[in-house]
């Protein structure tokens, strides 16, 4: 009955996903007829109604259904990210026997995400290459949009920074600090674990936490999941105009290509070669975490249910997902990572800028430090792009016009680069517990 259950969720998810993407191209369809016939005011009523932004400026007579209800699924998951991010490393640290073993696992973890990066990286810089080589990258035409001066060229490196926040309430209180949650995590829960017996009441008040929190993420994504998925789909199709996807056309083809590729073929393989599993079952049961991932187009949505999956379906023990998981939604941005070289070398293509071996190399670095940093969250990966382009120096005019055309048509495409990087979190759960002998081969393969 369980197994069904299960089951269920996912071709309930998959039919979502298929229905929205319907349903989304079926309004972009109608507002591009709209729009050409001249009943843009029809447009913009049925836009207030259903999809537009009421928490955006001028939007004070809007109903946005699909916004409101796309936005409390998405909220109630966020509800629970910083509670479960921290109860759960707290208990995995606390009840390690030997503290050694955390550092073994740690050096595992990041090894094995720098590897998938790296390999990620060179893939985009190939395929990017290539595309540019064909003349597909030629100079376009976006005088229609005004020049965005992106966000301001930060320090990569200030992600270390954020590391040890200088305010726990402050780290607890904001999503985008989960790298702070787990220092403090490790740190609480190296002194639970070296005080033993000595802390009790606070040792089973996070074990109880920890079950609430599960029992609130089981029923929301069982009940809710599938409908959020439609409307989420339906709306960020619904809102895209057929002239924002045409300028750009060939790098959308090239980043959805690439990035397809490397998720339908490049995890199977790690799957394979570095935890010597049929990869079969892992595509199987990770998909519904990669159709999550492409709806909600955040990796901190898409948390809780990859750690429901990779644990209870993909055999990976509690200990170790709950370590490798959360640090993976922010420091494994493999998907992030393809996305930014090839939009790189698009936009400096596009604005007369000569791209070369050593300018893909020095591209590629950039964003493996920058996409480091990536908050887990939606819009984010277009926007630490603008640290690439000041560190290349792709800063003229034509180029801040091509970025601008990146921003505005770039969520399709950071829809699946979010499927990846959830993708890659759990394909690293696995080959470290697979080599930690924490990993379950029966649940695996049933």
């Amino acid at each position: 009955m369980k197994e069904k259950k299960k089951l269920s969720l996912a071709v309930k998810m998959l039919f979502s996903l298929l229905f929205g993407l319907i349903a989304g191209g079926i309004f972009m369809v109608l507002r591009e007829n709209l729009l050409a016939a001249g009943h843009s005011e029809t447009w913009n009523t049925i836009n207030r109604i259903l999809f537009q932004d009421i928490s955006a400026e001028n939007a004070g007579n809007a109903i946005g259904i699909f916004y409101i209800i796309g936005q409390l699924f998405v909220n109630a998951l966020q509800l629970i990210i910083i509670p479960m991010v921290f109860t759960s490393i707290t208990l995995a640290i606390c009840t390690m026997k030997d503290t050694k073993k955390l550092g073994r696992i740690s050096t595992k973890t990041i090894l094995v995400f720098l590897l998938t990066t790296v390999c990620a990286l060179i893939f985009a810089g190939v395929v990017g290459m290539s595309v540019y080589r064909s003349g597909a990258f030629n100079p376009i035409n976006v005088s229609n949009l005004a020049p965005s001066t992106g966000s301001v060229g930060a320090n990569p490196l200030n992600i270390l920074l954020s590391v040890v926040p200088n305010n726990i309430i402050s780290a607890f209180s904001n999503n985008g600090k989960v790298l702070s949650i787990v220092f403090i995590a490790v740190c609480i829960g190296l002194a639970i674990n070296h005080l033993h017996s000595q802390i009790q009441v606070f040792h089973r008040l996070l074990e109880e936490i920890n079950k609430i929190i599960t029992v609130c993420l089981s029923f929301v994504i069982n009940k809710f999941a599938p409908i959020a998925i439609f409307v989420l789909l339906t709306r960020t199709f619904a809102i895209y105009g057929i002239d924002y996807l045409k300028p750009a056309f060939a790098y959308v083809v090239t980043a959805v290509v690439a990035l397809f590729v490397y998720l339908l073929i490049g995890y199977p393989i790690y799957i394979r070669l570095l935890a010597k599993l049929n990869p079969i079952p892992f595509i199987k049961k990770i998909a519904k975490v990669a159709l999550f991932g492409f709806s909600t187009s955040s990796s901190a949505a898409a948390f809780p249910l990859n750690k429901k999956t990779t644990v209870e379906e993909l055999g990976v023990h509690d200990e170790i997902a709950s370590f490798t998981l959360p640090l993976g939604m922010t420091i494994n941005m493999d998907g992030t990572a393809i996305m930014q070289v090839i939009a790189a070398i698009f936009i400096a293509a596009s604005s007369g800028y000569d791209v070369s071996f050593t300018s893909i190399g020095i591209i590629a670095i950039l964003a493996l430090v920058s996409s480091i940093g990536t908050p887990a969250a939606p819009g984010a990966g277009a926007v630490i792009l603008f640290t690439i382009l000041t560190g290349m120096g792709y800063t003229n005019d034509a180029a801040l016009l091509a970025y601008s055309l990146i921003l505005a048509i770039n969520r399709p495409i950071e829809m699946l680069v979010t499927s990846l990087n959830v993708v890659g979190d759990s394909t690293t759960s696995i080959i470290v517990a697979k080599s930690e002998n924490q990993f379950d081969q029966d649940i695996y393969h049933h």
